[in-house]
């Protein structure tokens, strides 16, 4: 067994010294120079580098007819094994992307707030929270560094650790008086293309750096060079656990906040020492604003702000500018994203003093999922074997609700004979007869609303976390769980009021338990179909006789040796498991031989399963011949003899091993499809 010293050796053999030395570079100004010069990027705006950042990880783009989709792989959160990983939002993360893409650019958007707009539960708050996280790791790279300066301690000037750090972490060649910034910049960008990294300076010098600043200048008597070398600079690390680069605003109750908050505030305690409350010494320039300078900082629910913070955020957001109590503008480079649902927003609408603020926002759409695939991916990221220990999650339980969830957010198809379960279904990718893929998009255009109405995530979420402690004495929760869940908290639901709405919302579970009801009476029929052997059999048969009709042949029977007129009584009972009509019967069976005779030419072996209508029709066929010997009706009336209950195990074994039950949910399968067949059995009597 291993001791301390041991674990101690093993984080010992995997730590990078020297990248923390680069983490916790400090130099000179003129050092710092030699860094610009060598990597312009580390003077980039706050824009650029987040929207770099977000490139970082890779773009996948892939063509859909003749639209291109772009997808992000950052936000897949790859670097937390995708725990906030956000599905199915790629139309509207590339509208958020081009934002920060314009902005980067400097075409007008960095002087906006970006608003993400959207129902609850729509991964607004994740998409921000991504962005943070983002940020902090790539400040951290050699790709994403950034720096800021200090003022060496006048009375200590021998202690390089004696430094008055920049409060607000400002980019270091704020420095250059403007005068001389345009020679600076020519200096700094000579040999460069204009497709490279450009360095560009813009903004001035905060209160206390410009204090600090101007204090030097009268020391040297106006000479700029030594004041430079009482300058340091040190390597940024953003964090919003140490409040450097990355902020978070939310609102609280009008009498415990005030716009200090947002922009810092006076620290009586060194009013004494430095005699005066305009002393930028004695100001804390702590507020959210000034934290967040050179990163990002985030609004929560940012319409519910009071109107004095809204002067502050128009102000941060047009001008670049916040200003502190008793100072001047202050400049900040930093991106401001807020976050609001629909109900705030629809006010900010109808409220005419707000202009200023619509003015300058940039609204991007957050909605709901509406495709079931991502659906499921959501609740599968916190329901699987790994976080649901003890209890089996039967198949399509995760799928169900999901599909539930989307069924609600879809608006009723205006296309005729068109269901809105047959249009989730063209939304997830499967092909229904006279639907394009341009008829698909023209169904989205024309339901302008969905995905912003609708069932949250959360609530389906807090609907299977009841299913899985509602019952002890169950080892796998199934779908009917979940679903009757779902059904009785539509009754207390918070955010539907409407008692249509409600009403709706339980007709689309019924039809959502009707889909349940085909799914796994198709998945019992292919588990008593599966045996190869006899499907084999089956085959053969069919083939035979078909071959024989199309070519105007007897059949030699097999066990009297006489040649029969093709078996037309066998071929139609397949045939018509997959709907062909009695008129198309000829078109079908030349079909299947044409398709034999390719195979052939090919050099290839005809097998059953490669033509799936035919596989499907052979499985139905062989399911209705032993539905009968293996009575699974009698577990209904739970009289099963020995040979009959054999029969059942081997189905349920085929359950557990190819379609992921275990024994009870497989069981509760059978059960539950058996019932039907009974009933089905009942109303053919009738």
């Amino acid at each position: 067994m291993s001791d301390g010293r041991d674990i101690i050796s093993l984080v010992a053999q995997r730590q990078d010294c020297e990248q923390f030395r680069r983490k916790n570079w400090v130099g000179t100004f003129a050092e710092y120079l030699n860094i610009v010069r060598e990597r312009p990027e580390v003077t980039r705006t706050a824009y650029q580098r987040l929207y770099d950042m977000i490139l970082s990880y890779g773009v996948d783009v892939t063509e859909t007819g003749r639209e291109k989709h772009v997808h992000y792989r950052f936000f897949d959160d790859p670097d937390y094994d995708g725990r906030d990983a956000v599905y199915g939002l790629e139309a509207a993360l590339h509208h958020l992307v081009n934002a920060l893409k314009s902005a980067a650019a400097g075409y007008g958007i960095e002087r906006r707030v970006l608003l993400l707009h959207g129902p609850v539960g729509s991964s607004k708050s994740t998409i921000a929270r991504l962005m943070k996280k983002g940020i902090e790791r790539y400040s951290a790279t050699d790709d994403g560094a950034l720096y800021t300066l200090g003022w060496v301690d006048e009375d200590d000037l021998q202690n390089v650790e004696a430094v008055h750090w920049c409060p607000m972490n400002e980019e270091p060649l704020h420095l250059f008086p403007q005068r001389f910034r345009p020679d600076v910049e020519a200096e700094l960008n000579k040999g460069r293309d204009d497709d490279e990294s450009r360095i560009r300076i813009e903004g001035e010098l905060d209160p206390f750096c410009r204090f600090m600043y101007f204090q030097r200048l009268k020391k040297y008597d106006g000479d700029w060079s030594r004041v430079v070398e009482d300058v340091r600079v040190k390597r940024v690390l953003l964090s919003e656990k140490d409040r450097v680069g990355v902020g978070t605003f939310q609102p609280k109750d009008e009498k415990n906040q005030d716009a200090t908050e947002l922009t810092g505030d006076i620290n009586y305690r060194k009013i004494a020492e430095y005699g005066s409350d305009s002393d930028p010494r004695a100001f804390n320039f702590d507020g959210e604003f000034n934290i967040a300078n050179r990163g990002i900082i985030e609004f929560v629910e940012v319409l519910k702000l009071d109107v004095a913070f809204l002067y502050d955020l128009l102000g941060a957001s047009q001008e670049h500018r916040i200003k502190p109590k008793k100072f001047a503008q202050t400049d900040i480079d930093e991106v401001i994203i807020g976050h609001t649902n629909e109900p705030e927003y629809r006010r900010l609408q109808n409220n005419e003093f707000m202009e200023a603020l619509r003015d300058r926002t940039v609204k991007i759409d957050i909605p709901y999922v509406t495709t079931l695939a991502n659906e499921v991916k959501i609740y599968e990221k916190d329901y699987n074997k790994v976080t649901v220990r003890g209890k089996h999650i039967a198949p399509h339980t995760i799928e169900m609700a999901a599909m539930w969830a989307v069924l609600t957010r879809l608006e009723e198809p205006k296309h005729a004979g068109l269901t809105r379960l047959q249009k989730l279904k063209l939304y997830n990718g499967k092909t229904l007869p006279g639907f394009t893929e341009e008829n698909i998009k023209e169904l989205r255009e024309h339901a302008a609303q969905e995905g912003m109405i609708g069932i949250s995530p959360r609530y389906v979420q807090d609907k299977i976390s009841n299913a899985l402690v509602a019952h002890p004495e169950s080892k796998s929760i199934n779908p009917f769980m979940v679903l009757n869940e779902l059904e009785a908290g539509l009754k207390h639901h918070s955010l539907i009021t409407s008692e249509e709405t409600k009403q709706e919302y339980r007709e689309l579970l019924g039809v959502v338990k009707e889909e349940y009801e085909n799914i796994v009476k198709n998945e019992v029929q292919r588990a008593i179909a599966a045996d190869d052997d006899a499907l084999k059999r089956l085959c053969g048969n069919y083939i035979d006789n078909v071959k024989a009709y199309t070519q105007k042949e007897k059949v030699k029977n097999r066990f009297t040796g006489k040649s029969e007129d093709p078996d037309e009584r066998l071929m139609r009972s397949i045939e018509e498991k997959i709907d062909i009509p009695d008129s198309r019967k000829d078109d079908f069976r030349r079909e299947i031989m044409n398709y034999i005779g390719a195979l052939s030419i090919d050099g290839k072996t005809f097998d059953y399963k490669t033509n799936e209508r035919l596989y499907k029709a052979l499985e139905l066929k062989l399911f209705e011949d032993q539905k009968d010997s293996i009575k699974l009706t009698s577990l209904v009336s739970n009289v099963i003899d020995a040979e009959t209950q054999q029969k059942i195990d081997v189905v349920k074994g085929r359950l557990i091993q190819n379609y992921g039950y275990d024994d009870e949910s497989a069981t509760d399968v059978l059960n539950y499809v058996a019932s039907i067949f009974a009933r089905g059995d009942t109303k053919e009597s009738k």
